[in-house]
C-alpha cells in the first residue's frame, strides 16, 4: 500500500485532540499576530496601546478561528464514518489554509479598506496562515504521536506485568476440568492425594492452610511438573522453590520444606533418581 493511501492516526481525529488544536492553534495565532510584524493588527489600525491591540487582535484571531472550528467539527463526524488517509488529511489542512486566508484578505480589504489589490492581499495570506497553522499542527502532531506511543507503552509494560504474573499463578482443575482454584507458585508448599481428591497445601498471612480439590495426582502432575511442583511419592507432589533440605535417613530419602514449622515429605523409591536429578540440577 502508497503510504498516500495509509489512513491517518486515531487520534489526530479524536475529540479531545481536536479541542486542543483548535485551542492552541487560536494561542498561536494570537501571539504570531501580535508579535510578527508583517501581519500584525498594529499596521491596520492606529491602535495607541498594547491593551487596545490585544483585545482588536483578538477579536480577529477569534473569529477567523471559527473557519478552523466548523472544519474541524466536520472532520470530526467525517472521521467517525470513514477515516481519512494521508492525502486527504493533507488536502483538508490546505483548504483550512486557503478559507482562513481569504476571509483576512477579504477583512483587509473591505473592512479595512486596503488599498492594495486583493490578489496581493490574499497571496500575504496565504503565507501568514500557512505559518500561523502549520506550526502549531506540527507541534500538536509530534505531542500526540508521542503521548499515544508513550501509552502504547505502558500498555506493553502491563501486559508482560500481567503476563509475567499470570505465569506464576498455578491453576487447579477438578477431574471435570473446572477450574477450583488458583494460586501464586511462590505460594505453593506441596500437595497430598487421599482416594478421589488431592489437598493442596500452601501459605497465606504465614499460616499452613489447604484447599481440597476432587481429581488426582497423576491427572495434576503433567501440568504442574513444569512449573517444578514434582512427583516424590505416590501421594506426594511438592513445589521444588519450597525445599530447603534433602536429607537420607534409614528410613529413605526425606525433603525438609522452607517453612516456620519443621515439616518433611518422604520420597518414595519410585522417585529418587528423578529428585537427586533435580536438585542437583536447581542447585548448580
Amino acid at each position: 500500500m502508497i503510504i498516500w493511501e495509509t489512513k491517518i492516526p486515531e487520534y489526530l481525529t479524536r475529540k479531545q485532540n481536536i479541542i486542543r488544536t483548535v485551542l492552541f492553534t487560536a494561542v498561536f495565532a494570537l501571539a504570531f499576530i501580535n508579535f510578527y510584524s508583517p501581519f500584525g493588527v498594529n499596521i491596520w489600525y492606529d491602535i495607541t496601546t498594547k491593551i487596545q491591540l490585544f483585545l482588536y487582535s483578538s477579536l480577529i484571531i477569534l473569529t477567523g478561528v471559527l473557519v478552523i472550528v466548523i472544519s474541524r467539527i466536520i472532520m470530526y463526524h467525517y472521521s467517525k464514518v470513514k477515516r481519512l488517509n494521508y492525502v486527504q488529511y493533507i488536502l483538508w489542512v490546505i483548504a483550512e489554509i486557503i478559507s482562513m486566508a481569504a476571509f483576512y484578505a477579504v477583512f483587509v480589504k473591505f473592512i479595512l479598506k486596503d488599498e492594495r489589490y486583493f490578489i496581493d492581499i490574499f497571496k500575504v495570506s496565504i503565507k501568514n496562515t500557512s505559518l500561523v497553522l502549520l506550526l502549531p499542527y506540527s507541534i500538536l502532531s509530534l505531542y500526540f504521536s508521542w503521548r499515544f506511543k508513550s501509552k502504547q507503552l505502558e500498555e506493553l509494560s502491563y501486559k508482560d506485568k500481567l503476563a509475567e504474573s499470570s505465569k506464576k499463578m498455578i491453576p487447579f482443575h477438578d477431574e471435570k476440568g473446572a477450574l477450583r482454584f488458583s494460586i501464586l507458585l511462590e505460594d505453593i508448599l506441596y500437595l497430598e492425594a487421599a482416594d478421589n481428591y488431592v489437598t493442596i497445601y500452601y501459605i497465606d498471612n504465614g499460616k499452613i492452610t489447604k484447599y481440597l480439590i476432587r481429581n488426582s495426582l497423576k491427572n495434576l502432575e503433567s501440568r504442574l511438573q513444569p512449573r517444578n511442583i514434582m512427583r516424590c511419592h505416590r501421594s506426594y507432589m511438592v513445589n521444588f522453590e519450597k525445599v530447603k533440605i534433602m536429607r537420607k535417613e534409614k528410613g529413605g530419602l526425606f525433603l525438609e520444606l522452607d517453612t516456620d514449622y519443621k515439616f518433611s515429605l518422604p520420597v518414595s523409591r519410585t522417585y529418587v533418581a528423578q529428585i537427586i536429578e533435580a536438585f542437583s540440577e536447581y542447585t548448580e
